[in-house]
Order: C-alpha cells, then sequence, then structure tokens
C-alpha cells in the first residue's frame, strides 16, 4: 500500500470496520455529517440486507445506500479520488492493516461480530466498538448497545454492551422465528429475491439439495448472496411479518439510524468535528 497525502491529513478521517446493514447506517449517517469516511471489510461479506449494506461493493464494484455510493478500492492511494468524487472508499483489509498508514482521527467498529476482532484503543485517539464483544476503557474508548430495547444505542463510557442472547428482538409478535439459518453446509441457490412477499413454508432457497422454508409469512427483508457457500447454522436469510415494510427493504432500518446517532454523539462529545 501507498502512504497518505499530507491532504489526506488534515482532513477529519474516521474508519468504519464493517461495511454490513448497521454499519452502513453509521457509514452514511457520517457521510452526511461531512466526515471523509474509510470502509474496511472483509474479504467475503456476508450481509443479509444487501440493498443498503456498503460492504456489497467488494463484490460488484460499487454499491449504493439512500443515494450515497460505495466505491471499492485496492489500497489507501486511491482514497483521495473517492473521496473527490463525493464517494465512500471500500477497502478489503480484514486485519485494519491500513491503519497505521491512514491514522484516522476515530475509529468504530461495526463489524458485529459479538467478539473483538482486533481492534485496540492504540489505533485511533478515539475508538467505538458497536455491541458484545468489547470493553469501553479497556480495548476502545466507548461502546454502545445494539440490542433492541429500552437500552438501544446507549452510550456506555464503561462496562459492555448486554450479552448476544441469540434471538432478534420482537417485531410484531415475532422473534426467532424472523430470522432464518442455513439447514445444511453448501451454496445458496436462491429462489426469491429482497423485498418478495414470501409464505409460511415455501422454499425461498436451496443450500446445495436442501431446501430453505420461509419460517413465516411476510416480507423477505434480507437474504444471503446467491452462490454464497454457507456452513452449517449460519443466518442466511430474515423475514419481517409486516408486510407493509416492502418499501423500506431498500432504507436504512430504524436500528441503524439509532444507533448512528450515538456514534455522532460521541465523535462531537470528544470534538472529533467534520
Amino acid at each position: 500500500m501507498k502512504g497518505m497525502t499530507a491532504e489526506m491529513k488534515h482532513k477529519t478521517t474516521l474508519i468504519v470496520r464493517g461495511g454490513g446493514d448497521l454499519a452502513s447506517g453509521v457509514i452514511h449517517r457520517l457521510y452526511k455529517c461531512g466526515y471523509q469516511v474509510l470502509v474496511m471489510e472483509c474479504a467475503k461479506p456476508s450481509a443479509i440486507r444487501r440493498r443498503v449494506s456498503f460492504g456489497e461493493a467488494v463484490y460488484d464494484g460499487t454499491s449504493s445506500v439512500e443515494g450515497v455510493t460505495g466505491r471499492l478500492v485496492k489500497d489507501i492511494s486511491e482514497c483521495r479520488k473517492v473521496w473527490d468524487e463525493k464517494e465512500i472508499p471500500i477497502l478489503v483489509d480484514e486485519a485494519a492493516d491500513a491503519v497505521s498508514e491512514l491514522k484516522p482521527d476515530a475509529l468504530i467498529d461495526a463489524i458485529l461480530a459479538k467478539k473483538n476482532l482486533g481492534t485496540t484503543r492504540a489505533m485511533a485517539p478515539l475508538t467505538i466498538g458497536l455491541g458484545p464483544g468489547f470493553t469501553a476503557r479497556m480495548d476502545v474508548d466507548y461502546v454502545v448497545e445494539t440490542q433492541r430495547g429500552h437500552n438501544l444505542a446507549r452510550v456506555i463510557e464503561k462496562g459492555t454492551a448486554a450479552p448476544n442472547t441469540g434471538i432478534p428482538g420482537m417485531i410484531a409478535g415475532y422473534g426467532k422465528e424472523r430470522v432464518i439459518h442455513s439447514p445444511a453446509a453448501g451454496m445458496m441457490h436462491n429462489y426469491s429475491e429482497i423485498g418478495d412477499i414470501v409464505e409460511k413454508d415455501q422454499i425461498i432457497a436451496m443450500v446445495d439439495e436442501t431446501p430453505v422454508y420461509a419460517s413465516l409469512t411476510g416480507v423477505l427483508r434480507g437474504i444471503i448472496r446467491d452462490g454464497f457457500v454457507v456452513p452449517e447454522g449460519m443466518k442466511i436469510a430474515d423475514i419481517d411479518p409486516r408486510k407493509e415494510q416492502k418499501k423500506n427493504c431498500d432504507t436504512i432500518s430504524d436500528k441503524a439510524r439509532c444507533i448512528a446517532g450515538s456514534v455522532v454523539e460521541i465523535l462531537l462529545s470528544e470534538g472529533v468535528l467534520p
């Protein structure tokens, strides 16, 4: 990778690790607030809500979330051009090796892996971790709660977020039924698309020769990319029982917007201005 330029240094630059749907809600808000953002993704993103995930640029070269474009770059030397075009650079960098070159003003770990995949407070003057797996004042400066409920998006100055329960938050009376996990290991062959209205027990995909059934009737809010090789038990689809939510499959969720607001609150309170 080539080093950063002097012009990059004097701008407020943020790194967001992860480009899934919740991360993308944060990225979109930071972009709209005027921050210069670089997204670091893994080599094979596994987003479910792909239409609102900047990480899809890893596969397609570009991705768009509510009118904002993310563009895949090979190294940080390409960031300047992308920023000048009013777009967001997406870099495949699972180990966050480019952090030492870019020297960001703040780093947000939004991978949502339920564990810390290597983020430390030494990576930036201000570090923020989303969800469980981080301890505020130890491996990051602040933690933002990601669990639905009364404490969603609460800023945690000391301690950890609520532990992962493995059960999605309730929507219209449904919790764990909303999420579909792979019944087998193999390659995804999708029969349904994001935004489709599906009926309970309808076959929405195959994992090799094993059918994937809709767990309830509703709108297919997200499904992992066709052709993705999944292990048994991996989350592969998400159904919203509220059919009227079909129109929102291409928009950032209320949860993501709420979390994004708390990230901006932390940045402003610490004097990290756009």
